[in-house]
C-alpha cells in the first residue's frame, strides 16, 4: 500500500507537535479554540488543530463542542444558530468569542501549519466540507484537513484532490459510537473506508496503539500523528508508533 501524495509533499505535518484546539491554560482563562489560544500557539511556533462545525447559515465557525454548555454561557447547537447568534454568546472564562474560519485564517495568515478538523454528524451532509475548501482556495500555505467521519473525507477527496486529508480514528468501542449502524461501526474498526476515503495521514487515539490497521499504514508509509498527549511520559509511547503529537496541558 502507498500514500496517494509524496509524503515530502507534507512533511509540515510531522515537524512540529500540534497544539490541540491551540496553546489553551483554562485555569489562565486561556479557552480551547479561541484567538488567544492560537496567538498563543503562534507565538511558540506550535502548528495548530483546530475543530469546525457547521452554522444554520452554512458557515463554518471554530468550535469543538456541538452544543454550547460545556464552554460558554449559552446552550443550544451550533448548527442551528446563526453566526451573529454565535457571536454574541461569552465564553466562561474568556473575553474572546466564536471566530469564523475566514477569521481564523486571517489571524494566522500562514504563521504555522493548521491541522483542521471538520466535525460531523454522521447524517451526509456536504455543507461543512465545501464551505472549508472554499475558504482555503486562497490560502496558499500548510493546512491539512481531516474528520472521524469518512464520508466527509472522501467528500474532500472528491471535492479537492490536492487537499492533504487526513482520518481521526480509535478503535470505536466508545459508547459514542452507538448511535451508528453496525456496518459504520465496523468500517471504522477495520479501517475498511480507506479505499473511498482514500487519507493522506492517520490521526489516531495513542491510547489505544499499537493496533494492526495502523502499524501496517505506518509501515507502508502513511503519517501518523496520535492525540491527545497530555505529559512527556505519554509523548514517549506515543511516538513508538507514530510519527508527531497532538499535545495540551504541557510544553513539548
Amino acid at each position: 500500500m502507498t500514500t496517494r501524495k509524496d509524503i515530502s509533499s507534507f512533511g509540515f505535518l510531522t515537524a512540529r507537535p500540534i497544539a490541540h484546539r491551540g496553546l489553551h491554560d483554562e485555569q489562565a482563562g486561556v479557552v480551547e479554540n479561541t484567538e488567544t489560544a492560537f496567538s498563543a500557539a503562534i507565538r511558540a511556533k506550535y502548528a495548530i488543530e483546530c475543530d469546525l462545525q457547521i452554522t444554520r447559515e452554512g458557515e463554518a465557525v471554530v468550535f469543538h463542542d456541538e452544543s454550547l454548555e460545556r464552554l460558554t454561557l449559552a446552550s443550544g447547537e451550533v448548527r442551528y444558530l446563526t453566526v451573529p447568534e454565535l457571536k454574541a454568546v461569552a465564553f466562561r472564562n474568556s473575553p474572546d468569542r466564536i471566530q469564523t474560519f475566514r477569521e481564523f485564517l486571517e489571524q494566522v495568515g500562514g504563521a504555522v501549519p493548521l491541522v483542521i478538523e471538520l466535525k460531523t454528524h454522521w447524517d451526509g451532509d456536504d455543507r461543512l466540507v465545501m464551505r472549508a475548501i472554499d475558504l482555503l482556495k486562497a490560502y496558499r500555505r500548510p493546512h491539512v484537513l481531516m474528520s472521524f467521519d469518512p464520508d466527509i473525507v472522501a467528500a474532500i477527496a472528491r471535492l479537492s484532490p490536492n487537499t492533504v486529508r487526513g482520518i481521526v480514528a480509535e478503535r470505536a468501542f466508545d459508547p459514542y459510537y452507538e448511535k451508528l449502524p453496525l456496518p459504520r461501526r465496523q468500517e471504522l474498526r477495520n479501517f475498511s473506508h480507506i479505499g473511498r476515503s482514500k487519507p493522506d495521514f492517520v490521526s489516531f487515539y495513542f491510547e489505544d496503539l499499537p493496533w494492526a490497521p495502523i502499524t501496517a499504514l505506518r509501515s507502508a508509509g502513511m503519517p501518523i500523528i496520535t492525540w491527545t498527549i497530555r505529559s512527556p511520559q505519554e509523548a514517549q509511547a506515543a511516538l513508538r508508533y507514530s510519527d508527531q503529537i497532538t499535545f495540551e496541558g504541557y510544553l513539548p
